[in-house]
């Protein structure tokens, strides 16, 4: 491997062309959700509805399984090409969605796109990472923080924007939208990035990629169908859950005996590497339930619309970034990641608890505090524990690191999603047999009062669960060495 000599406005510029391409990255996975009525009025009005969970779900299902193939290309062939690439095939699947004439076209140009999307992602931290200038040692860089808190904020905003899009521009928009700044980030960053390029062949583990891909894509469709188009008991459901486990245990057995394994399972040995990647798998679970689920309160019980609803996400955004920030400037003043990733927890289970106490008449400025307190908690996890990974991994493994970490947060948040929507509902079920959370707002009179009620507790009963959830990540969070991860390599390599 070889390391190109990059001056610090090139870094710099290199900098902010990484945290544009967070921004598409993170925007486009969760921005459709607040178009989908014009697009399915625009595209198939008769049929269209029923294929919006898979417009919705296309581009996690492809983004997420090619990510163990991601961080082991950016290892092989070097960051630089991988993320010239990941950005094009993004940038053709944008353009294509924009200018596609049925929702069949649609789901398929939004799958490619998830290809391109995955690897904005995951890979742009790759390449913040080489980024990092000689005085930033390990432990004391920013620029990963910036990164997760950048791509947290992305993920509170992104219904917003969809909202604002759909509702004052066609919905076409929402996809073009990314080409003007993906083709400035593209040709930038073909003249400034110089990264270390691979001078030795290696071998690229095309099974055990595709096993994983497998294994993401089955249980991410058990997460999308168990329980809402198909019974947790139906034979789709059961055989989907059977060809999940009997794809993860063929991705372990290839991992172990592959020459050079997509995730090499000695990862695992270093302690930072796995308690870091599961918290971040259960802080996935946490951050996408109290998003969702405080944006479903605020329509149905409060009866905002989507764009109003998005708004109240401002405030946990606005405690990510300023807590984001102030913790990478600490760390890189010596203070541990340890005692941000305690910390961060600590605070998640107190924001969770307190949006448990939530009522029908909860005042909405209570609501915006709590959201307030969960950003200020994500905002010391999402950038802290990726630079925890980055700093602990090997040199040589920092591509599949760090794709790593955004794999597992990525099933997180599906695992998240599914056991908290049969949570809730399994609980709404007991509180007002025969009833329907979609269908509360078209009741009236004592009946409706009693849905709300019914509604509102169980939306309790998942806060709890996600309390539940951070401090498990709180206890295995407190068994991280308090070493600085410079010093843990020392002791490993020895």
């Amino acid at each position: 491997m070889t390391t190109p000599l990059m001056t610090e406005r090139q870094r710099k510029a290199g900098f902010f062309l990484c945290l544009a391409t967070i921004v598409l990255a993170v925007l486009d996975q969760n921005i459709v959700s607040a178009a989908t009525v014009p697009i399915v009025r625009d595209l198939d009005p008769d049929h269209g509805v029923d294929l919006i969970p898979w417009l919705i779900s296309a581009f996690a299902l492809a983004a997420t399984a090619a990510l163990p193939l991601y961080g082991k290309l950016c290892d092989v062939l070097g960051a630089k090409r991988v993320f010239l690439g990941a950005v094009t095939v993004f940038l053709a699947g944008s353009a294509l969605c924009g200018a596609a004439q049925s929702m069949g076209q649609l789901i398929a140009f939004r799958a490619l796109q998830g290809i391109g999307g995955g690897g904005l992602m995951s890979v742009t931290m790759v390449v913040m990472a080489h980024l990092k200038g000689p005085q930033e040692k390990a432990g004391n860089g920013k620029s990963g923080s910036f990164g997760g808190i950048v791509a947290g904020v992305g993920m509170a905003l992104g219904p917003l924007v969809g909202g604002l899009l759909s509702d004052h521009a066609d919905w076409r928009w929402i996809f073009y939208v990314n080409l003007p700044v993906g083709l400035a980030v593209l040709f930038f960053a073909a003249r400034t990035l110089k990264l270390p390029h691979h001078t030795r062949r290696h071998r690229i583990d095309f099974l055990g990629a595709g096993l994983a891909a497998a294994f993401s894509t089955s249980l991410l469709l058990v997460t999308e169908w168990g329980g809402k188009q198909y019974a947790w008991t139906s034979p789709l459901v059961l055989g989907l859950i059977c060809g999940s486990v009997a794809a993860l245990g063929l991705f372990l057995w290839r991992q172990a005996t592959a020459a050079e394994p997509v995730l090499p399972l000695g990862m695992f040995k270093h302690p930072n590497l796995r308690i870091g990647f599961a918290v971040q798998g259960l802080v996935g679970m946490a951050l996408m339930g109290s998003i969702v689920y405080i944006m479903i309160y605020l329509q149905v019980v409060r009866g905002l619309p989507a764009t109003s609803a998005g708004l109240f996400l401002l405030p946990m955004a606005f405690g990510m970034t300023v807590v984001g920030i102030a913790s990478g400037r600490l760390a890189a003043a010596g203070w541990s990641h340890k005692t941000f990733v305690i910390s961060g927890t600590a605070c998640a289970v107190v924001a969770m608890l307190l949006l448990a106490t939530t009522g029908a008449g909860t005042s909405l400025w209570v609501i915006r505090a709590e959201l307030l307190l969960l950003g200020v908690a994500f905002g010391q996890l999402v950038g802290q524990l990726l630079q925890l990974i980055q700093d602990s991994a090997p040199r040589e493994q920092l591509g599949v690191a760090t794709t790593g970490i955004r794999f597992f947060q990525t099933l997180g948040s599906a695992l998240g999603a599914a056991l908290f929507g049969t949570l809730l509902t399994r609980v709404f079920s007991a509180r007002m047999p025969g009833g329907n959370t979609s269908t509360i707002g078209t009741l009236t009179g004592r009946r409706h009062e009693v849905a709300v009620h019914a509604f509102v507790t169980s939306m309790d009963v998942v806060f709890l669960a996600a309390a539940g959830i951070m401090a498990l990540a709180l206890l295995i969070a407190s068994r991280l060495p308090a070493r600085k991860p410079a010093q843990l390599e020392v002791a490993i390599a020895a």
